[in-house]
């Protein structure tokens, strides 16, 4: 017998889910490890934007606030939130919200004739399911431009999806590519894990050392709940004006807790340059700028940021069903229950940006989705 919902992804999007899902009574499984990309693919050492109030409960029972108080913390006292923090509270969020994701590895989805799933996963269980739900992060989706792939020797270049290990850091001499907050974290943590030195490229004016300001973000969420279609309803030009007004909080500021960090450490910022050429030495890379400098560097950096697109994505390409989800510039188009142009199949977290808005690139926005998406789906079994 098939379940009714599998939901694909172990984040914060599908956590929250399972608890909105296991609270209505809803015959579901979730697959994929418990917050692998927050373990395996953000250094140690970082903090996040997050606030507090950022919590995964949709039954609003199991809070980040709740959290802290058993732990006789205050949220004054872990502001910014250290992300071991944020993943022991995610973990006691899963424990008592009774969640069990399974271990597996969703490799390749198909959809029968009777409208039926089959998800097949890499420890090789076949799973089958009515709805399948994929609430996917980010790893999927790196951004690498490619003139910096076509300039760049490949063994000295990666990605801060896979540049999180800062053990060997100390002595090494990094290139930073970027501007925004990850290219400044990754500069502070490697200074602070010894590098001998860390440029930081970006071809804008570098963001102010300012706090964001996202007190105006929870109550659009809360808008989204009492009326899924509230965001695709807009203007152009009111999209637009919340586009840009989270670009600004989000893209245009750098948390100012990160300010002296990068002032005591080997680190030089260099806005408004780009790098013009590479050739590799004895000693690793000499990077030639746009400013008419060279750097002598043992590794890249690529701090370029995400681009979803479920072209990207293997299980979808595997599968049959990848050619009948109507697209938007690699983005599904979604109904106001996240559904996409093939019936039962369903997509949450980043990918749900196109529909619901931006927010949908941070956590703030995972209660609101469970809350919809549950009800949704309690309602139509």
């Amino acid at each position: 017998m098939p379940i009714d919902t599998l939901v694909i992804g172990a984040g914060p999007f599908g956590l929250s889910l399972a608890a909105g899902l296991a609270a209505r009574g809803v015959d579901y499984r979730t697959i994929g490890t418990s917050m692998s990309f927050w373990k395996q693919n953000m250094p140690p050492g970082m903090f996040l934007r997050s606030s507090w109030d950022w919590h995964l409960d949709p039954q609003g029972e199991w809070t980040i606030e709740r959290f802290l108080g058993e732990q006789d913390l205050t949220t004054s006292e872990v502001h910014p939130i250290p992300i071991d923090v944020y993943l022991d509270y995610v973990e006691w969020f899963r424990v008592n919200a009774g969640i069990e994701p399974e271990n597996l590895v969703a490799t390749r989805v198909d959809r029968l004739d009777d409208g039926r799933f089959i998800v097949a996963t890499g420890q090789g269980e076949s799973i089958e399911a009515k709805r399948v739900v994929l609430a996917l992060g980010f790893s999927s989706f790196s951004s690498v431009p490619p003139e910096l792939t076509a300039m760049l020797p490949p063994e000295h270049v990666h990605h801060t999806v896979d540049a999180n290990d800062f053990a060997h850091a100390a002595g090494k001499r990094y290139l930073i590519v970027g501007g925004r907050q990850s290219a400044f974290e990754w500069a502070a943590l490697l200074a602070e894990a010894g590098a001998k030195q860390v440029d930081v490229v970006h071809r804008h004016a570098s963001p102010a050392f300012a706090e964001a300001d996202w007190t105006w973000v929870p109550p659009l969420m809360d808008r989204m709940m009492e009326n899924p279609a509230w965001y695709r309803l807009l203007t152009s030009e009111e999209k637009e004006h919340y586009r840009l007004r989270l670009w600004g909080e989000g893209r245009l500021k750098v948390e100012p807790w990160l300010e002296a960090r990068i002032a005591a450490g080997p680190v030089a910022v260099r806005p408004q340059t780009s790098l013009a050429g590479a050739t590799q030495s004895p000693d690793g890379l000499t990077i030639q700028l746009s400013s008419g400098d060279a750097v002598e560097v043992d590794e890249v950096i690529l701090a370029t940021g995400y681009k979803p697109d479920i072209g990207r994505l293997g299980l979808l390409s595997e599968g049959n069903v990848l050619a009948g989800i109507d697209t938007d510039n690699g983005l599904p188009i979604l109904d106001t229950a996240f559904q996409t142009s093939v019936p039962g199949l369903y997509m949450t977290s980043l990918l749900a940006s196109r529909d619901f808005g931006p927010f949908f690139g941070f956590t703030v926005a995972a209660r609101g989705a469970a809350t919809v998406l549950g009800d949704h789906l309690a309602g139509s079994c």
